[in-house]
């Protein structure tokens, strides 16, 4: 246990680092205004709202989307490479080590609780959604979803994002008294949304990140062929499940290291006694036999 916690506080220690660097523009928390400079035109890994103040890159579900919505397709082969080039160098590792609101849920969840929930009925199948929310919201509704002049609207940025409302719309709704007078349903809508991420977070281990991130859901498609992957030595596996019991994303790594849900936390890894599991962009892409 504690060499799980301290992984995790070394971890915890990279997702903050890389959200106060993606998160550094001060001036815009002073001004309450967005960073517009050559950086906005650069993704950023993980799921980092465009409109926080502080923010020096744009996120690439926003980015793909409002590229998407406009058919500027040379910008948007941009987008498209950069989570290819991302997914297949290190899949769900960005979930893990490099998301500010992954880092968020984490924190929610060392708030303490009655009773967590590890799992429940329909678990395995609420976790397809996202891959839903990221063909209907990210790419369909931008693209067909069009006004009078074709141009789309970043749909799931506008209708659902939690982590938009916490790092763009409520810091600029408290520095801007105009906005603060301009708000109507949707904020309210998106604020009830945040909210009951917040509420599940302290329950359930990063429930955003399983049931409803698309970003999550691109580099999950690249999970078992990434060349940053998990590999289980069979020879000195001895099938006591302890890597198993540490998983908060409820996986088994015996079974199969580089699952598309694996957040590669590396949680697994520390709790092995024997040293069977490894990580890495060298060695054997598959398991020992036994």
């Amino acid at each position: 246990m504690a060499r799980k916690k301290s992984l995790d506080r070394r971890r915890h220690g990279i997702q903050a680092l890389v959200a106060l660097l993606t998160n550094s523009y001060l001036l815009g928390f002073i001004q309450g205004k967005i960073y517009r400079g050559p950086l906005k035109q650069l993704c950023v890994p993980g799921l980092n709202c465009y409109s926080c103040p502080g923010a020096l890159g744009s996120c690439p579900v926003g980015a793909l989307q409002a590229v998407l919505g406009s058919r500027r397709y040379q910008f948007a082969y941009y987008v498209a490479g950069f989570l290819v080039l991302v997914g297949a160098l290190v899949g769900r590792f960005v979930c893990g080590y490099l998301c500010p609101f992954g880092l968020v849920q984490e924190l929610l969840h060392k708030i303490p609780f009655p009773k967590k929930c590890r799992t429940f009925r329909g678990d395995r199948l609420l976790r397809k959604l996202k891959y839903g929310i990221l063909a209907v919201f990210v790419i369909l509704l931008p693209l067909f979803a069009v006004d009078a002049w074709g141009q789309g609207q970043p749909w799931f940025c506008k209708l659902i994002c939690p982590a938009g409302t916490l790092e763009g719309g409520i810091p600029l709704v408290l520095l801007n008294s105009e906005l603060r007078q301009a708000v109507g349903w949707l904020y309210a809508w998106k604020s009830v949304i945040l909210g009951v991420i917040i509420f599940l977070s302290i329950l359930i281990y990063r429930p955003f990140c399983k049931y409803i991130c698309p970003l999550g859901a691109v580099y999950a498609l690249f999970q078992r062929v990434s060349v940053f992957r998990y590999r289980v030595d069979r020879d000195k596996c001895v099938n006591c499940g302890a890597c198993a019991k540490v998983c908060g994303m409820n996986l088994n790594p015996v079974e199969e290291a580089n699952h598309p849900e694996c957040i590669r936390c590396g949680r697994c890894k520390r709790a092995c006694p024997t040293g069977a599991v490894s990580c890495g962009f060298t060695g054997p892409r598959h398991q020992k036999k036994q």
